[in-house]
C-alpha cells in the first residue's frame, strides 16, 4: 500500500518542552501522532495486563468470549463524517463489541470503528488484510481513507482491506485528557532555560497536570487501553470478518502490536508483515536513546547534502552546517518567528524543532527537499510557517485549532504499555555520556535531571509489561522489513525482532527515512506484495537498494 505525501507527522518529538528525552514509539509518516516520554510508568499495585493473563491465547474459548466473538456485524455505507476522497461508496464501516476488561468480559464492552474496503478483481481471494500505520494513537480509520486509491492491486485483489481505530484512539473509546487551547500552550511551551535549576519541577508539574487530566476525563479506561488489549481486540476482529488467521501489514507501532498478537496466538498468525520495527525486548531507556542518535544522524546526514547544494540555507561547509540549524532552532526560545497562519500563533523552538523532526520521517527525496524550503523560507525570509504547518500536522491540530486526540492516546498507551525502574545515578551518567558523544547536537542541553525523571511517574495504574524477546512458537511465517537509515525505529531494532522469532525472515532497505513498503522501491514492494498475496517469502538476506 502506497503512503500518500511525504510527512504528516509520527509519534513523538526528540526534544520535548521540558528537555527530557522522549520515547518515541512510531507511526507512519502519513500518521497523524503525538508525545510520550520515557520512565517509570508507577502508581498502584496490580495491573491489567497481569489481571488477563489467564485469558491469553484463549479467544473464543475463554469464559464470557464466545458471544463477542459470534458476532454479526453490520456493514454500512460509511457516515458522512467518515467519507472518503474520490469513490467514498466503496467503503463500508461498523462496529466491533469488545470487552473493556478481558478479565470480566460481562462487565462492561466498548465499540471499535472498523473500515473495510472490499476486494477487487478476479485473482483468488485470500481473506482479510488488517493493517496499522503506527502510533501508538494514530487513526487506522484515517489511513485507509488516505491510502485506499493507492493500494496495490494484486493486494486489493487478494484481499478486503481493513483499518480500525484502536481502543482509546479516534472513533473507539477515545482517551481525552486535554482541551485543544492546553494542547496548543504545550505544544508551543519551550518551558525554562534547561539550566534553570527549577525546570526540573516544572517537567514535573506538566507530567501531574497529564495525569490528573486524564484521570479526570478518562479514568475508566486508563487501565485497559494498553496494547496487547488492542491485540485481543484484534483477534476478535479477525474472527468476526470470517478469517482463519490474521493477515496483518504494521508500520512502527503497528509492528509491537502485530508481535504481541504473535505472542498471544501464535496459531492463528496469517500473513504477517512488520516494517520499522520496534524491539519489543528492548530497554525503553536505551531504545530513546537508539532514537536520538537515529535522529541526530539522518538530520546531519540532511545537513550535509544541503550544504552541497547551490543556495543552502546552512552554509556551504558540511561541518558547520548541522550545527547552524540546530543555533537557529535553538534561537527561537529567544525570538520565535512570525508566521501567515490566521490564529496569530508564532513559531517557538518547540514548534520549530517538532516541525523539523517531523521531516526526517520521511526519505531524501521528500523529506530532505521540504526541509531545506522550510529552513530557507525560516532563516531568509523571516517567516516560520512551513515549519508550523508541519508541527501542527505532526501534533494533529486541524486547519480549524481542533487536534484528532492522537497526542493524548499517545501518550496514554506509552504510559500503559512500558514499565521501567527508575535508573540508578550511574546508569543516568552512563547513557548521558553515550548521548553527548554520538547525538551531541541534540542533547547538548540535556542534563541528568533530564534523563532521571520520568514522563509516566504520576499515572494512576501501573503496568506488568516488561521488555522482552517474542518468540510465537508455532507461527506461519512473519516478513519483518527495516531501514538501513530509519531514525525513528533504527535498523537493529528489526534486526532483533526478526531474531527474536522463531519463524521470521528479515527484508532489508538500504536507505533513508522511516519504514519501507509503498514508498516506490520496486524491490521491497515486489516482496512484500509477493508474500501477502501468495505467501512467497523472500530469500534470507534479501536486501534492496
Amino acid at each position: 500500500m502506497e503512503r500518500r505525501t511525504p510527512v504528516r507527522g509520527s509519534h513523538g518529538r526528540v526534544r520535548t518542552t521540558n528537555r527530557r528525552v522522549a520515547r518515541l514509539r512510531t507511526a507512519i509518516p502519513a500518521a497523524l501522532v503525538a508525545t510520550a516520554f520515557v520512565g517509570a510508568c508507577s502508581a498502584g499495585p496490580g495491573g491489567v495486563a497481569g489481571k488477563v493473563k489467564d485469558a491469553s491465547g484463549q479467544g473464543a474459548n475463554a469464559p464470557g468470549m464466545a458471544a463477542f466473538y459470534s458476532q454479526k456485524p453490520a456493514w454500512k455505507t460509511c457516515d458522512d463524517d467518515e467519507e472518503t476522497p474520490g469513490d467514498e461508496s466503496e467503503m463500508e464501516c461498523t462496529l466491533l463489541r469488545v470487552p473493556l476488561d478481558y478479565a470480566d468480559p460481562g462487565k462492561k464492552d466498548i465499540r471499535i470503528s472498523v473500515m473495510r474496503l472490499r476486494a477487487e478483481g478476479s485473482g483468488p481471494r485470500v481473506g482479510s488484510l488488517l493493517t496499522n500505520p503506527g502510533g501508538p494513537g494514530a487513526s487506522g480509520i484515517d489511513y485507509l481513507k488516505n491510502t485506499f486509491t493507492d493500494v496495490d492491486p494484486a493486494v486489493h485483489a487478494a484481499f478486503d482491506i481493513v483499518g480500525f481505530d484502536p481502543r482509546g484512539v479516534g472513533g473507539s473509546a477515545p482517551v481525552v485528557c486535554l482541551d485543544d487551547e492546553a494542547r496548543d500552550r504545550t505544544n508551543a511551551d519551550d518551558g525554562p532555560d534547561p539550566k534553570d535549576p527549577g525546570a526540573a519541577a516544572y517537567a514535573d508539574r506538566l507530567d501531574q497536570e497529564f495525569a490528573a487530566g486524564c484521570q479526570a476525563k478518562s479514568g475508566d479506561l486508563l487501565p485497559y487501553v494498553g496494547t496487547r488489549n488492542v491485540a485481543r481486540d484484534m483477534d476478535v476482529l479477525r474472527a468476526v470478518l470470517g478469517d482463519g488467521k490474521l493477515n496483518y501489514l504494521g508500520y512502527s507501532y503497528g509492528t509491537y502490536l502485530g508481535a504481541l498478537y504473535a505472542e498471544e496466538f501464535p496459531d492463528r498468525v496469517g500473513r504477517l508483515v512488520l516494517d520499522g520495527a520496534v524491539d519489543p525486548a528492548a530497554d525503553p531507556l536505551d531504545d530513546a536513546i537508539a532514537q536520538q542518535v537515529g535522529f541526530e544522524q539522518s538530520y546531519t546526514r540532511f545537513a550535509e547534502d544541503c550544504a552541497s547544494r547551490p543556495r543552502c540555507p546552512l552554509g556551504s561547509d558540511p561541518d558547520r552546517a548541522a550545527e547552524v540549524g540546530i543555533d537557529f532552532l535553538d534561537g527561537l526560545r529567544t525570538d520565535p518567528l512570525p508566521t501567515t497562519l490566521d490564529d496569530g500563533r508564532d513559531l517557538t523552538s518547540n514548534l520549530g524543532w517538532t516541525g523539523m523532526v517531523s521531516l526526517l520521517y520521511a526519505d531524501e527525496d521528500q523529506g530532505w527537499r521540504a526541509l531545506r524550503e522550510a529552513f530557507t523560507r525560516a532563516m531568509d525570509a523571516d517567516d516560520g510557517t512551513a515549519f508550523m504547518v508541519w508541527a501542527d500536522q505532526y501534533n494533529g491540530r486541524g486547519e480549524d485549532g481542533r487536534y484528532d486526540g492522537s497526542m493524548d492516546a499517545f501518550r496514554v498507551i506509552s504510559c500503559a504499555d512500558g514499565m521501567a525502574e527508575a535508573p540508578s545515578p550511574q546508569r543516568v551518567q552512563e547513557v548521558l555520556d553515550r548521548l553527548h558523544k554520538e547525538a551531541p547536537l541534540f542533547s547538548r542541553d540535556l542534563t541528568a535531571e533530564d534523563l532521571d525523571d520520568p514522563g509516566c511517574e504520576h499515572w494512576p495504574f501501573r503496568t506488568t509489561e516488561k521488555p522482552h524477546a517474542v518468540r510465537a512458537p508455532g507461527s506461519d511465517p512473519i516478513l519483518v522489513v527495516g531501514t538501513t537509515g530509519d531514525p525513528a525505529t533504527p535498523y537493529a531494532a528489526s534486526e532483533r525482532l526478526a531474531q527474536g522469532f522463531e519463524n521470521a525472515t528479515l527484508l532489508t532497505l538500504e536507505g533513508e527515512g522511516h519504514t519501507a513498503y509503498g514508498r516506490g522501491n520496486t524491490c521491497i514492494d515486489d516482496a512484500v506484495t509477493a508474500y501477502l498475496v501468495s505467501g512467497t517469502m523472500p530469500a534470507p538476506g534479501t536486501r534492496c537498494s
